[in-house]
């Protein structure tokens, strides 16, 4: 009998193919972090391996070693200060504005930083990824500066979001491949709009970023057992 995780990976791995192959020859490409964008990179290095030309930065250490293990030339953004496509996943896809939530695999600061130098973005999920309402299932996670988290946390506390340290098994902080913590928060019910829980992340001293992803996914591809579905951001 086929296994829910079984369903879920193909799903993913249907996403994460049509994906890469949105990618054309001499592009810059960012490549994403995460389950799905694993697949992604997996296929990209296939495509390379067969003459596929282009150039790519990862946003997270571990996104690059993958990349640079399947033979994708990689560049930074000194040398390539925009790129033409990135490819991501994400925790949440808000339908209808397919704004995200992102960052539960501690990768936010350099996902944020990598999209926001990209003509497209582009996130590939599976089904389960769809929401209604942003926030329904995730937390959103909110990178903040070692010195004086606690502090940081409370002024998070007053706004509502109930902000939770993410810990590792052993109890210590999850530090970030940016040296950073992360802080787990719950988005007030009918307190506050996305819009406006992002203006208090980004206004709260000890902040660096935070995983709320608004009006910047230019295209959500969903994977299913069916095929592919793809949603258009309406701008």
């Amino acid at each position: 009998m086929t296994q829910p995780t079984d369903v879920a990976e193909a799903a993913k791995r249907r996403a994460a193919e049509w994906a890469a192959q949105q990618i054309h020859d001499g592009m810059a490409v960012g490549l994403g972090s995460g389950t799905t964008s694993a697949l992604v990179i997996e296929e990209v290095g296939r495509r390379v391996a067969a003459g596929l030309c282009i150039t790519a930065i990862a946003t997270s250490e571990q996104s690059h070693r993958e990349a640079v293990s399947l033979g994708i030339p990689m560049t930074d953004f000194a040398h390539q200060p925009h790129l033409d496509l990135t490819i991501d996943g994400a925790d949440e896809v808000e339908e209808g504005t397919l704004n995200l939530i992102k960052g539960h695999g501690g990768a936010l600061l350099r996902e944020k930083i990598v999209a926001m130098a990209s003509s497209k973005l582009l996130i590939a999920v599976d089904p389960r990824k769809l929401i209604k309402t942003l926030g329904s299932v995730f937390t959103v996670p909110v990178e903040v500066v070692p010195f004086g988290w606690e502090t940081t946390a409370v002024r998070l506390r007053d706004y509502g979001f109930a902000p939770e340290l993410r810990v590792n098994d052993d109890g210590k902080p999850y530090i970030t491949d940016g040296q950073h913590y992360i802080l787990h928060c719950s988005l007030p019910k009918s307190r506050l709009t996305a819009e406006q829980a992002a203006d208090a992340f980004s206004q709260t001293v000890g902040v660096v970023e935070h995983g709320l992803f608004l009006g910047m996914a230019s295209r959500v591809v969903i994977g299913s057992a069916d095929g592919i579905q793809v949603l258009e951001a309406r701008h």
